[in-house]
């Protein structure tokens, strides 16, 4: 089996093809500029691979209500081009195949259920932070959905005692993206968090504001796994402190062994490293395929 898998971030697309196993076979990768020269290219590696099914995993928001008129369009986001544009159709014009589309953090706690740190899970909750936050829901063996998608990097917190930045969220300022994701690091310090000693003051703040938001996610989803990814996840430090941090917002009173004695093998990693959204997205084509052949043989 074939199947082509669309990784679409704040700052590059991936692009790959795999099977079912979660084995991708070849990738490219190119910028995230405007959305007709993203999807040229996109096409152009697609052309003449004979998938026979693609998935997509994307930046947000997108609308994911197949009732909808604007099923497959990415909605309201700050990328210049993209807000409104018909993301799915577009690709539809080109290949007339089964097509999963989601978003890429909800991708990304697919592939960790399905291939990845929690595989043998029934839920787990994924993070993203990178570029912006996203938070992606895997519960009861089904990705979460709603009105729309998660949009857990939105959620305000309680502000750092010592943090005076305003927040570089262009909708809400100092929500979660804008206080903790890559660009607040660096307009907050004036380097890009890459370049900060590990003992610098700006991984407690950081730990701070992720810590609240993991805290929030236990404690409202009780997921079995929480995993964290993302660029600004690469500072080794940082998943110590968050930890940490949990501990002491919960204080106690969640009594799970999970939490209470092996929080390092609750909230990991990623199992996939930085394929995890490539590999939803993969099993997010493999599930379209299977659909589509249910829905064959049932006609």
């Amino acid at each position: 089996m074939r199947i082509g898998a669309i990784e679409g971030g704040g700052t590059k697309f991936v692009c790959g093809i795999g099977n079912e196993q979660g084995v991708i076979e070849d990738r490219i990768s190119f910028p995230t500029e405007e959305p007709e020269k993203v999807m040229a290219a996109i096409i152009d590696y697609f052309r003449n691979k004979d998938v026979e099914a693609i998935g997509i995993g994307t930046f947000g928001p997108i609308d994911i209500d197949p009732a909808s008129k604007t099923y497959g369009y990415v909605t309201t986001t700050p990328k210049p081009g993209w807000s409104g544009f018909p993301f799915l159709a577009t690709l539809k014009e080109s290949f007339d195949v089964p097509m999963g589309w989601d978003t890429d953090v909800n991708a990304a706690a697919y592939g960790e259920a399905v291939w990845g740190a929690a595989a043998g899970l029934d839920s787990c909750v994924y993070f993203t932070i990178g570029t912006g936050i996203g938070v992606g829901v895997y519960s009861e063996g089904r990705l979460v959905h709603g009105l729309a998608h998660p949009e857990g990097g939105h959620i305000l917190p309680r502000r750092h005692p010592d943090d005076r930045y305003e927040g570089a969220c262009p909708y809400h300022g100092d929500c979660l993206e804008g206080l903790a994701a890559g660009p607040s690091l660096e307009k907050r310090w004036g380097v890009k968090g890459s370049e900060l000693a590990p003992d610098h003051p700006a991984w407690e703040m950081e730990a701070y504001y992720i810590g609240q938001a993991v805290t929030s996610t236990i404690l409202l989803l009780s997921p079995k796994r929480i995993i964290l990814g993302g660029g600004v996840m690469h500072q080794k430090q940082l998943l110590p402190l968050i930890r940490q941090e949990v501990q002491r917002n919960l204080n106690g009173y969640v009594q799970v062994n999970d939490i209470v004695n092996d929080i390092n093998n609750y909230i990991v990693s990623p199992g996939l490293g930085d394929n995890a959204a490539l590999c939803g997205s993969l099993a997010l084509g493999v599930e379209a395929w299977r659909k589509s052949s249910v829905n064959v043989d049932n006609g």
